[in-house]
Order: C-alpha cells, then structure tokens, then sequence
C-alpha cells in the first residue's frame, strides 16, 4: 500500500466540504430573503385549516455505482425516500412525487429502470408519482443527474414543533445502510484498492450492489409518531449525527444506537477514515430519530421497530461512541 493509499480519509478530502457547503447554502437563504413558514425538513404553504408542504433532493453520487455496475434500477427509491423522509421529520404525510432526470444522451435502459425504482419507491411511500421532466443536455451533463421534489398535506395542528426539551428521549430507527448520504466518501474509500465489482469482504453482494442498497423509506412512521407528542424529529443525512443539533440546541447523550451495518466498518478500514469522521458523515446504521418525553418513548419504540436510544440535556453536542461532536 502507497502512502497515499494508507492516508486518513475524510470527507472534505473526498470533495465534499461540508462547512464549505453549508456556508453557501446560508448565502443562498440570505440572498433570497425571507422564506415564509418553514422547517429544517420542508417549506410549508398555508391553505387554510391545512398546510402544503415541499421538500426537494437528489441522489447524488450514488448513481456513480449505479452507473459501474450499469443498473440504476433502485436509484429511483432513493430518490422518493430522501424526499418522502424529510416530510415525515416535519410531521408532513407525503402525497405527491415529481421526478427531474437530465441526462448527457437519451437512453431507454437507464430511464426504464430509472422509472422502475420511482415507481416501487412511490408504491412503498404510498404517494403519486404525478410526472415529471427529462432533460438532454449534453453541454451540462455528464451521465446523469436525478432529483425531484415530494408535495405533502397535513393538518396546522400534526407539525412537529421542531424543538426538543431537556429531559426528552431519543427513540431512534434503524437504517438500510449508507442510504444517500456520503457516498463520495464511501467511493473514495471503497476504491483505493478494489473495483466495484469486486467481492463485498462482508456477504455474498458485490462491493458496488453493498453500496447502492437503497435508502430507507420512514413514510410508515408516520401514524405511530402522530399517536406520540412528538417534540422533533431528525433524519440523518449529510452531516450524520450532528444533525441532531437541528432539533435545538442542546446535548444529545446517544447511549444505545443501532449496530452499524458492516458497509461502515468497510468504509471505514478501506479509507483508513476516523471514528468521528465516520459519525459525522453516515447515519452508522440509525437513520431516523425523534426527541419526545421520556413517559412515552417505550410506547413509541415498542408500536414500531424503534428503540430508546439516548436522551437530551442541556448543552450544546452529539455525545454517541465516545465521540463529542459539536
């Protein structure tokens, strides 16, 4: 193994700065002004007695290992659930779904089973697919880029307040694996000394079908956690668990969290990446986690596959594995 090869790896050294992004994400709020009523998950419209409610994401470079292994047949579900997910974290039931797929050429193979995923993705989720767009643009794109934006409706009253209290549990649910979330890291990794069609060290998949398990789907959640006073609600995306800290400023003592799947540990020892590295880039195996009181967390964890996980205090950090993140 070449120096390099044996260097730790981190996210922003993959390309992904996450600081970086998140700073041009407050640049672009700030240009636009005022965003009426809205959540860390999803934009909300009043209509009335109701609110109508968007959010909108990618896939991101997950297609890269759809597009090595040629089979972009589970990249639609992806797409739906990291839409459908953030809806469900506002308290928003999903009822609609939009795809934007843009291409450098046109091709029937990829776009069927594009749609093959969109569809199984929409069918699990229980929201329409009510059409969407595809654009060629070969000056723009390179392979392809998929996106899309999911519509919910709820009643004012269902919302999630968005803020924890001290003194709450967290119940947290388990994931699929890396969903798509990191993935240019996990590329990165994964790549340094294998191909993606290689054996995966750790089951009967190819490295490349490990990594393109597609995202967990938490649309079923949705009457369990209405049934709860739930406080706020986090899907762990990019930024793994210092999302937490969109829920409020305090200290989440994450105590007993699900197992990471064994995709991390790879990751992980191929790129030679940190504990903290790791927590604060992939969800490592818990997906989805909500802030309630403490009376009722094993009411909620026991009516679903969730379990109580840890609990919020005051400060201002992700304690999780030894590791402070702040």
């Amino acid at each position: 193994m070449s120096e390099d090869e044996d260097a730790e790896l981190t996210y922003a050294d993959a390309g992904v700065d996450i600081d970086a992004s998140e700073a041009a994400t407050a640049a672009l709020v700030g240009a636009v002004g005022d965003i009426d009523d809205t959540t860390d998950y999803a934009g909300l419209l009043d209509i009335g007695d109701r609110y109508l409610a968007l959010a909108t994401d990618g896939v991101g470079t997950k297609l890269l290992v759809a597009e090595a292994l040629g089979d972009y047949s589970t990249v639609g579900v992806d797409c739906i659930a990291m839409n459908a997910n953030d809806l469900v974290a506002a308290g928003v039931e999903p009822v609609a779904f939009v795809d934007y797929l843009a291409v450098e050429e046109p091709s029937e193979e990829f776009s069927e089973q594009v749609g093959e995923g969109l569809a199984a993705g929409a069918e699990e989720a229980g929201v329409a697919l009510v059409g969407g767009e595809t654009a060629v643009m070969p000056d723009v794109i390179r392979g392809l880029d998929l996106a899309g934006a999911c519509v919910g409706l709820t009643p004012k009253d269902a919302v999630f307040p968005g803020e924890a209290e001290a003194g709450d549990a967290l119940v947290g649910f388990p994931s699929s694996g890396i969903h798509s979330n990191g993935l240019t890291l996990a590329r990165e990794a994964a790549t340094r000394n294998h191909e993606y069609t290689d054996p995966f060290p750790y089951g009967d998949r190819s490295i490349g079908e490990e990594l393109l398990e597609p995202t967990r789907l938490y649309t079923y959640l949705l009457p369990a956690l209405r049934d709860h006073d739930v406080h706020a609600a986090a899907h762990v995306t990019g930024g793994g668990w210092t999302n937490l800290s969109r829920m409020g400023e305090f200290e989440y003592d994450v105590t007993d969290p699900f197992p990471a799947q064994d995709v991390f540990a790879f990751v992980q020892e191929e790129g030679n990446v940190s504990d903290e590295e790791m927590h604060r880039t992939f969800n490592m195996g818990t997906g989805f986690v909500v802030a309630l009181p403490a009376d009722e967390a094993e009411s909620l964890a026991d009516a679903t596959d969730g379990r109580v996980v840890g609990e919020v205090g005051e400060g201002d950090a992700v304690e999780i594995r030894g590791l402070t993140l702040s």
